[in-house]
């Protein structure tokens, strides 16, 4: 009887000694991540501090390199972004240019309509507008992609100015979006069907347009006679029947285009404000007399009227 007495109260202390473990010091250290004795209390209605350690100066040295690594991401976005902006906003002033001298054919919708032909051969459409009605150029291929690589020539040099790397994108968007109309037009107006012969003469015009490149070039540095001599061999395939005042007018109309679009700052061209004039507006100007007219020189006479030595 003594001995079961004695295993009863055995069996009350230890279920007594277990309860006094489960304290709430205890509790406190098993979800704390440091030992309850060397933590800090609180004081009440205090903010309790963070238990994650504070950043050092070495962490914070370590990590500042990470702008100098992301800058070739943040240069390939901003070139990103300017080819994204030169492709829309070349896409505008192209129609600038290639609305011009457009022409249309309107025998090329129908299978069984054949379409007339100039004496050299090239398709005849019907266009409006100074180029075609107060110039007499045709409407041809031939004369749509002369008047319209001479606007594109004036966007060109302007572009030239642009600072660093932008010139680049916003030249070969501007070529690319004459190139793609270029070929449109041979498969749709005139039935060029086979891909090869359309870049057999896209081949031509690129030469064409590296060639009027350097003509103009020249012309504008050396003088309005030289620019004139320029416009005259692309636009009028150097015929000898040009009207010597419709070239003129021509000549002073791209002038006044360069100094148009060199007048206005970078971010107005490149966010395509710019609207092309008529020639016609310089007919005025060319009917004035020049003074030098009237001054009489001889052989051996500058232009100034001195006599020569």
């Amino acid at each position: 009887m003594a001995s079961k007495t004695c295993a009863s109260c055995l069996r009350a202390v230890q279920r007594q000694t277990r309860s006094s473990y489960r304290t709430p010091r205890f509790i406190d250290r098993t979800f704390a991540t440091t030992s309850t004795r060397y933590a800090e209390h609180p004081e009440p209605n205090a903010t309790p501090a963070s238990s994650t350690a504070p950043a050092s100066a070495n962490r914070a040295t370590a990590s500042s390199p990470a702008p100098k690594a992301a800058e070739p991401l943040v240069s390939t976005l901003k070139n990103k972004f300017t080819t994204y902006t030169a492709y829309g906003v070349t896409e505008v002033l192209y129609r600038e240019c290639a609305v011009q001298a457009d022409y249309s054919i309107p025998q090329a919708q129908d299978d069984n309509a054949e379409i007339p032909k100039t004496e050299e051969g090239e398709d005849l459409g019907v266009g409006e507008g100074w180029w075609h009605t107060e110039l007499g150029l045709k409407p041809t291929f031939s004369t749509w992609s002369q008047v319209t690589m001479l606007h594109m020539y004036v966007l060109a040099a302007r572009f030239r100015c642009f600072p660093g790397a932008q010139a680049q994108p916003f030249q070969q968007h501007l070529l690319d979006h004459f190139f793609y109309d270029a070929e449109n037009k041979m498969a749709v107006d005139h039935a060029m069907h086979s891909r090869g012969m359309r870049n057999k003469y896209l081949k031509d015009i690129y030469i064409q347009w590296r060639g009027l490149l350097a003509a103009y070039d020249e012309g504008v540095v050396k003088g309005d006679a030289v620019l004139a001599s320029a416009i005259w061999r692309n636009l009028f395939k150097a015929s000898e029947d040009v009207d010597i005042r419709k070239l003129a007018q021509i000549t002073s109309y791209m002038r006044r285009l360069l100094h148009s679009v060199d007048s206005l700052p970078d971010h107005a061209i490149m966010a395509g404000q710019f609207k092309f004039s008529s020639p016609k507006d310089e007919s005025n100007v060319v009917r004035l007399k020049s003074p030098m007219m009237d001054a009489p020189f001889q052989k051996g006479d500058d232009l100034s009227g001195k006599k020569g030595e």
